[in-house]
């Protein structure tokens, strides 16, 4: 189902006539302790059977119900959860045996079904991206903000221990003002022909490569680079698809650094790389062993590139995290502004290779 099809449903219209419910209470357990009680909205991404696998191990959660827009995928998947299939999103929405939601619709669809969540006064996770432009971030942040709830976005490589140190690196001054933030992550899906089918349309995913696996690329600029100011693309399309399966985009930050974002469905063995140079060093993430790090800083006493020991932990999980904080109160780091973020610069990167020029990034208010 597109996103008309979900409009002409009434899906959201009817979710939206309850109101702003705000933010229920979690169930408890009979010991007292707090229940979440989770919805799965679609099994339509790659990563929604693992966000499932990894709640079915949390004591403290509960996976209740399972909506998907082929109700035929969610029936056999809910059977498979030993939950309840609920056809009408509407009417999931207005359960009492929900208190939160893991989206993991098509991208076109993941506006309309927040807003709807939020309006029933249900927590929210989501896979990246958070939608597909910021006019319908900015419809989410409302409505997010309006009913008092949690939202988490899943950016996994910001928990990454050498990630962590990078960006400790950088708080600290180790490489002065950084100049180049690149990023790469890509794998072999179009040219090994795994990738699902429907990762291949237009009108659900929004884009192709650098839509899907290129968010985490994006998302790793923008942690390092700051604000955007430009942007411009060079998306090739090697399957014959309607969507790219090879991309970079190249981005300038405020203050001169530029960033560096590759991704593609076409590269076999090519490992997570991140790099990042300043005025007074440079530090080397991944590469074949894609958690090693390496930094070389005039701010150290060693003058040879170092091996950093230890580096930070590792902070929980994406969907732990907003377990934690839905139930405990712990800081979300990924949220809407974060998710708006991404979303910002995909628009632009989109629109930079469709109209094969560099654009500029209107200043968000």
């Amino acid at each position: 189902m597109d996103r008309r099809s979900f409009l002409k449903t009434g899906g959201v219209i009817a979710a939206a006539a309850l109101g702003s419910a705000g933010a229920r209470a979690a169930e408890t357990t009979p010991g007292g302790s707090k229940m979440l009680n989770v919805a799965m909205l679609s099994a339509w991404h790659a990563h929604a059977k693992g966000y499932a696998k990894s709640l079915a191990k949390m004591p403290d959660v509960k996976i209740t119900t399972v909506w998907d827009e082929e109700p035929a995928r969610g029936q056999t998947w809910a059977k498979e959860l030993d939950a309840e299939f609920v056809g009408d999103l509407a009417a999931l929405l207005k359960r009492k045996d929900v208190d939160g939601v893991v989206i993991d619709a098509p991208s076109s669809m993941h506006a309309d079904i927040m807003v709807a969540a939020a309006k029933a006064g249900k927590h929210i996770f989501t896979e990246k991206v958070m939608a597909l432009t910021v006019a319908e971030c900015n419809l989410v942040t409302d409505a997010v903000k309006a009913a008092g709830i949690k939202f988490c976005v899943s950016f996994p490589y910001l928990t990454k221990p050498e990630v962590r140190y990078a960006k400790k690196a950088v708080d600290d001054g180790l490489l002065g003002t950084v100049t180049l933030v690149r990023a790469r992550i890509a794998h072999d899906g179009g040219c090994g022909g795994w990738l699902p089918k429907h990762f291949w349309d237009p009108k659900t995913c929004g884009g192709g490569a650098m839509m899907d696996l290129g968010a985490h690329p994006m998302y790793l600029n923008r942690h390092f680079g700051g604000k955007p100011v430009r942007i411009v693309s060079s998306f090739t399309y090697m399957t014959g698809h309607e969507v790219e399966d090879n991309a970079v985009s190249l981005i300038e930050f405020e203050g001169g650094c530029i960033g560096v974002s590759e991704t593609s469905f076409m590269s076999t063995n090519s490992p997570f790389s991140l790099e990042l140079s300043g005025t007074e060093g440079s530090l080397l993430v991944g590469g074949p062993d894609e958690e090693s790090v390496r930094i070389k800083s005039k701010k150290l006493e060693s003058k040879d590139w170092v091996t950093p020991d230890p580096l930070p932990e590792a902070l929980p999980s994406t969907i732990q995290i907003w377990v934690d904080g839905v139930l405990r109160g712990a800081p979300i780091p990924f949220g809407l502004e974060e998710g708006t973020q991404l979303t910002e610069l995909m628009e632009y990167a989109y629109v930079a290779a469709r109209e094969k020029r560099q654009v500029d990034i209107p200043a968000r208010t």
